[in-house]
C-alpha cells in the first residue's frame, strides 16, 4: 500500500539537474508548485565545454529576466554557419531582437539556471539517483538508489539519453545507434591562422575543422576512429594524433579548455508522457551535436512543459492541456533529428555527399533557402498546430516595443498575456493567470492577441466571446 503524500511532499520531482531540469524547476516555481530536483552527480561535470544558446533560447532567457546574467558570462557571436558548418551568414533581418548566438561555458550556464531555480524556491538534492518508480491514479512513488521513497503528484525525467526514468517506464527509444564517433574540444594553436585555414580548406574533409574563436583559441573537431577507447576520456594527445594523421601536422595545439567524444546516435522516445510521468530533454531525444541544437531543444521543452504541468498540479488545467506538450514538442524533436541526420551526411567525405554539399552551398546564396535553414536550426521558425487562424497563431512573438518598454519584460512571471490594442478587451475571470496590457501603441498590426506563458500566440482578434473561448481552452475555467 502506497502512503499518502504529506504536507512536506513535493508536487513534482524532477530527475536530473542539467539545463532542462533546472529550467523546468524554475518554470514550475513561478506558479508556486513545490519542486524537488534529484541529481545523481555530487558535483557539476569537471570539463568546461562551451555551448551555444541559439536565438529562441536567448529569447526565453530574456522572457524570464535571465539574459543579462547570461551575457555577463557569455560571448555574443554572429548567427550563421550552423547548418553542417556551411559558412553562410545569417540574413540581416531575422525576425528577432536577439539575432545572435551566445557562447557560454556549460558549467556556468547550468549553475546560473540552478541558482535561478533555487532562488525561486526549488529544492535540489545532489548525490540522489532514481532507481525505480511506481505510479497510480493519485501520484508517483520514486525510489532512490539508497532505498528512500518519495511521493509526488508527478515525475519528470530530465536525466539524459540513458534515462533511468524512461527505462523504468518501458518507453521505446527507437532510432539509429552510433556509427561514427568524433572528438571535439577547444584549445589554443601555435600555427599561424592563415596556415591553419589553408590546410583545412585544401584538405576538404568536412569531418575535420578548426574554427577560430579569437586570441589563438580554436574549436577542433576530428574523427575519433583509431584512438582511445570509448570508455576513456579523450586526451590532447588523441587530438594531436588525429590531426597529424589527417593533415601531417598538429598545428601546435595545446592548453585544451575541454575535450569530449560524441557519437551520431539518433533516437526519439515513443511517448513523452505515461500517466503522471513525463520526459524532457535528452531523456526524450538524442542526436548528434551538429548545429548545436541539443541543449536548446531541452530548454525549449522545459518552457513548453512548465506552465502546463503547473496548471495540472494547481488544478486549473483544461482536460487536454498536458497532452499538448507531446503533441507540440515531439514533432519539433523529430524535425531536429532529421536535420541532424542530413547534416551528418553532408559532413561525409564520400563523393556523393560532397557533391550534395557543394550544391547546397550554392543554394544557400539564395536568401529564402538560407533563411529557412537558420530559422530551423535556431527554432524561431516553429509553428505549433493550434488550429485555423492567421499565420502568426502558433508562432512565438518577437520582443516588440510596448508602452511599458519591451514585451519580454512583461513575461518574467511566466503568466499568459493579453496584448490589447483595442482597449476594449478583458481577461475577466482569468486575471489570476493572464495579465492584460491595453496598449494602442504596441508594435503590432493586429487588434489584439493572447500569448501563452511560453511566448507563443494562442489567439488573434477583437471579439471578446472568441477570446473567452480561447482563454478557456488554454487557461481553464474562469475563477468566480
Amino acid at each position: 500500500m502506497l502512503s499518502l503524500p504529506s504536507t512536506a511532499d513535493p508536487d513534482v520531482v524532477i530527475a536530473g539537474c542539467g539545463p532542462t531540469g533546472a529550467v523546468l524547476a524554475a518554470e514550475l516555481r513561478l506558479h508556486d508548485v513545490r519542486v524537488l530536483v534529484l541529481e545523481k552527480e555530487t558535483r557539476p561535470a569537471p570539463f568546461v565545454r562551451i555551448v551555444g544558446l541559439h536565438i529562441r533560447s536567448i529569447e526565453l532567457m530574456a522572457m524570464r529576466g535571465l539574459l543579462e546574467r547570461v551575457l555577463e558570462h557569455g560571448r555574443r557571436r554572429p548567427a550563421g554557419g550552423f547548418f553542417a558548418a556551411i559558412p553562410a551568414p545569417a540574413p540581416a533581418d531575422l525576425d528577432s531582437a536577439h539575432a545572435y548566438l551566445v557562447g557560454i561555458p556549460q558549467p556556468v550556464l547550468v549553475q546560473l539556471l540552478e541558482d535561478h531555480a533555487i532562488g525561486l524556491g526549488a529544492q535540489v538534492r545532489r548525490g540522489s539517483a532514481v532507481a525505480g518508480i511506481e505510479q497510480d491514479e493519485d501520484g508517483v512513488t520514486v525510489e532512490l538508489a539508497d532505498g528512500e521513497r518519495l511521493r509526488a503528484s508527478h515525475l519528470v525525467g530530465c536525466d539524459g539519453g540513458r534515462s533511468t526514468v524512461r527505462t523504468a517506464l518501458g518507453v521505446g527509444f527507437p532510432g539509429e545507434a552510433t556509427r561514427t564517433e568524433t572528438l571535439m574540444g577547444e584549445m589554443e594553436a601555435a600555427a599561424p591562422p592563415a596556415e591553419i585555414a589553408a590546410t583545412v580548406r585544401d584538405l576538404g574533409d568536412k569531418r575535420l575543422w578548426l574554427r577560430p574563436f579569437g586570441e589563438g583559441v580554436y574549436q577542433v573537431v576530428v574523427p575519433a576512429a583509431g584512438v582511445s577507447d570509448r570508455a576513456q576520456a579523450p586526451t590532447l594527445e588523441d587530438v594531436r594524433h588525429q590531426l597529424r594523421a589527417l593533415t601531417g601536422t598538429d598545428f601546435g595545439v595545446h592548453s585544451p579548455r575541454w575535450l569530449s567524444r560524441f557519437g551520431d546516435a539518433t533516437r526519439l522516445a515513443d511517448h513523452y508522457r505515461v500517466g503522471r510521468v513525463l520526459l524532457a530533454g535528452d531523456a526524450a531525444h538524442v542526436h548528434p551535436p551538429t548545429g548545436g541544437q541539443g541543449l536548446n531543444l531541452g530548454i525549449q521543452d522545459a518552457v513548453n512543459l512548465g506552465w502546463k504541468l503547473a496548471a495540472q498540479v494547481r488544478g486549473w488545467a483544461p482536460g487536454s492541456l498536458l497532452d499538448t506538450y507531446q503533441d507540440e514538442r515531439r514533432p519539433v524533436a523529430a524535425e531536429v533529428l532529421d536535420n541532424t541526420r542530413a547534416q551528418m551526411e553532408l559532413l561525409s567525405p564520400e563523393p556523393g555527399p560532397r557533391a550534395v554539399r557543394r550544391l547546397l552551398t550554392e543554394l544557400m546564396d539564395v536568401d529564402e533557402v538560407n533563411r529557412r535553414l537558420i530559422e530551423k536550426i535556431t527554432a524561431i521558425g516553429i509553428r505549433y498546430d493550434l488550429g485555423e487562424g492567421p499565420d502568426l497563431v502558433g508562432r512565438r512573438l518577437r520582443d516588440i516595443d510596448v508602452a511599458q518598454g519591451r514585451l519580454y519584460g512583461l513575461l518574467h512571471r511566466g503568466r499568459g498575456l493579453l496584448l490589447d490594442r483595442t482597449e476594449r478587451l478583458t481577461t475577466g475571470g482569468w486575471c489570476d493567470r493572464v495579465d492584460h496590457l491595453a496598449d494602442p501603441t504596441a508594435a503590432l498590426d493586429v487588434p489584439g492577441l493572447l500569448l501563452r506563458p511560453d511566448g507563443h500566440v494562442a489567439w488573434i482578434g477583437d471579439d471578446q466571446q472568441d477570446l473567452d473561448d480561447h482563454l478557456t481552452r488554454w487557461f481553464g475555467e474562469p475563477a468566480h
